[in-house]
């Protein structure tokens, strides 16, 4: 392996890491937001879609700058918004400024996310070897250590502007040390600048939607299923998200491996399936402790799944790569959205336990996918 695509190796782990990092910093500072802002939960709520809302603005026009001026270019400005918006979001007062720092903080990600995945697409090809799960591992990683780290600052006392700052540091050493292995290039170019998903693009986007839908299930809805429906204190709730993402990281640092092993397909198909059965383990068995081990397969099973899809973004040819790697960011994205709410819709309705079933049934249906994306 050349030293040029090891760096790029490198780089692109880093760029990974710094959106789950800058993201997973934002969390803690929504209480003091709100009391900074004097916001209610249901403005709090209007206010937060702005964040989602800059991001799915900005995917698909990552998508098309990338094509035109390469990956660092807009990983770098993509960056550079991160480490400015972060801060003003510790500082700025009232509903209407704090919801355009966080649009602008959103579509910061969003790009980085887009740009992200295309250059990863293009490292994994010239490499010859599976490389995408490790990849993604490192934005869950950058999401833990983000955590983390911010939590500890604030427990010592650190003013949450302050703690912002040191975080903006750590990502600016990350961009600096990283840049040069950012691809330079014009990625896909000579297709249009936008382009509605079509053909096996949409199929693809159609699998990203559904595991981000079982994703955004368990983060939003896991710890209130274990607190009303297993009698779990809602202290602890918590634990199935932490049962969920863990397995799910230490499974895609292990997973370009087990997709050589398996082939994509396979580890697909097999992914979806243990994700349904951890699902249906979860929503159908009284046990709070089996339940944690649901939520726990259901990281095992999606770990690998979106992964292998932004693989097979870089094989179809329905679209220009770009464009194809910025329509399933955008779907995928999307799913995240849509998902919690939709899941409220379906419980409000019925039960918790119905709506997680759905979900369930949803994710099955991936399983059947490969079918008609063997050939990619």
């Amino acid at each position: 392996m050349s030293p040029s695509h090891l760096l790029q190796q490198r780089a692109t782990r880093a760029a990974f890491f710094m959106p789950g990092f800058a993201m997973a910093a934002w969390a803690p500072l929504v209480p003091f937001a709100k009391a900074r802002a004097g916001l209610d939960e249901a403005t709090l709520g209007l206010v937060l879609l702005c964040l989602g809302g800059g991001s799915l603005l900005a995917m698909p026009l990552a998508g098309a700058l990338v094509a035109h001026h390469g990956c660092r270019r807009v990983m770098v400005a993509a960056s550079v918004l991160m480490c400015l918006a972060l801060p003003l979001l510790a500082l700025v007062p009232g509903a209407i400024a704090l919801a355009v720092v966080l649009a602008l903080f959103g579509a910061a990600v969003g790009a980085m996310d887009c740009a992200m995945n295309i250059q990863a697409v293009a490292v994994e090809r010239e490499s010859g070897r599976t490389l995408m799960s490790g990849f993604h591992a490192f934005y869950s990683i950058g999401g833990f250590a983000g955590a983390l780290a911010f939590t500890v600052l604030l427990a010592m006392g650190t003013p949450p502007w302050l703690a912002c700052v040191a975080v903006v540091a750590l990502l600016g050493l990350l961009l600096a040390a990283s840049v040069r292995g950012w691809r330079g290039g014009h990625e896909g170019r000579g297709g249009p600048a936008f382009a509605v998903p079509h053909g096996i693009v949409l199929l693809v986007g159609a699998v990203c939607f559904v595991v981000f839908l079982a994703e955004g299930a368990m983060l939003d809805w896991g710890a209130v299923f274990l607190a009303e429906w297993r009698g779990v204190d809602p202290a602890r709730a918590g634990a199935g998200y932490v049962a969920f993402s863990l397995a799910m990281t230490v499974c895609r640092l292990l997973g370009d491996r087990v997709v050589e092993a398996l082939g994509r397909m396979r580890a697909v198909a097999g992914g979806a399936l243990v994700a349904f059965v951890g699902f249906a383990v979860l929503a159908l068995v009284p046990s709070p402790w089996i339940a944690l081990a649901g939520f726990a397969l259901v990281g095992v099973g999606c770990s690998n799944i979106v992964p292998v899809m932004f693989s097979l973004a870089g094989r179809q040819r329905a679209m220009p790569e770009g464009l194809a790697v910025a329509a399933i960011s955008t779907l995928g994205y999307a799913g995240v959205l849509a998902g919690p709410a939709l899941i409220g819709f379906i419980a409000h309705g019925t039960t918790l336990v119905f709506a997680l079933l759905c979900v369930a049934v949803a994710v099955l249906a991936v399983a059947l996918t490969p079918r008609w994306l063997r050939n990619l």
